[in-house]
């Protein structure tokens, strides 16, 4: 589905923001299988999280019209033991909801896991009697779908979370992740002058609350903190989320021109 969402984006942006009928069904028909027609698949993508709505005879990409501060940010972080989705799981997820600059929901919970590493434990501070009665990975994992909504995900080093989280997902029947992501790093590379980005240093370094490094809600809270000090160093030519997204990865030669 990752195809998809990204196909879709693209001609979205070509287009100002929206699709016609004909156009949408010629992006999604790559996609479609003997059970999924195109009409399934729009119900499939707005459950996945991904913005797009109907608009009369048009399809509407929601993140292209509606202003940064008013979208909707979910900000992430998770503990896992092990590198590899394919061969581990999370053990611990944080999460924040953040609009127009405040919290205005959170989600955090450990998760029932067997086996845990010791370098684990040296890392995040983490013991296996905490995991021992803890949620089920398909509890947790269902909550934080329910709790991520159609919100952007936001993550340091956003990678890394989207792509174990998108993998759990599919695992435990949850489908893939269609939410837009936010790297908090690539953001804070193009609005914060620091000489490292890793999120411990920067949170000394900005003062980003009471952090606790390598705890998942902790993480998440000073990323939002990060998020929103990188909101006030944005270029004035940002003003939609879509603007924000495509600055976020923007070139320093993408960047001068938009200023022109």
């Amino acid at each position: 589905m990752q195809k998809v969402y990204d196909e879709l984006t693209a001609a979205f942006r070509r287009n100002e923001g929206y699709l016609s009928a004909p156009s949408y069904r010629r992006i999604v028909k790559k996609h479609t299988t003997l059970f999924e027609d195109t009409d399934t698949l729009f119900f499939l993508l707005q459950a996945a999280g991904y913005p797009i709505v109907e608009d009369g005879a048009n399809y509407r990409l929601e993140s292209f019209f509606k202003p940064y501060a008013e979208q909707k940010y979910c900000v992430i972080d998770i503990e896992t033991n092990g590198s590899k989705p394919e061969a581990a799981q999370v053990i611990e997820v944080g999460a924040v909801m953040v609009q127009n600059g405040e919290v205005i929901d959170r989600f955090e919970s450990f998760v029932e896991c067997a086996f845990l590493p010791e370098y684990i434990t040296k890392i995040t501070g983490i013991v296996p009697k905490d995991l021992e009665n803890a949620p089920s990975r398909l509890d947790v994992l269902t909550k934080l779908r329910v709790f991520l909504d159609d919100a952007v995900f936001v993550a340091h080093n956003a990678n890394f979370d989207y792509g174990f989280l998108d993998h759990s997902f599919e695992r435990f029947g949850l489908g893939s992740i269609g939410n837009q992501k936010l790297c908090s790093i690539d953001l804070a590379r193009r609005t914060i002058k620091c000489e490292r980005y890793g999120l411990a240093y920067l949170s000394d370094s900005l003062d980003l609350g009471n952090h606790v490094p390598h705890r998942a809600f902790s993480d998440a809270m000073a990323t939002a903190n990060l998020l929103a000090l990188t909101f006030k160093n944005l270029p004035s030519y940002v003003k939609t989320t879509d603007d924000l997204l495509r600055f976020s990865i923007s070139s320093r030669k993408e960047r001068t021109n938009s200023k022109a």
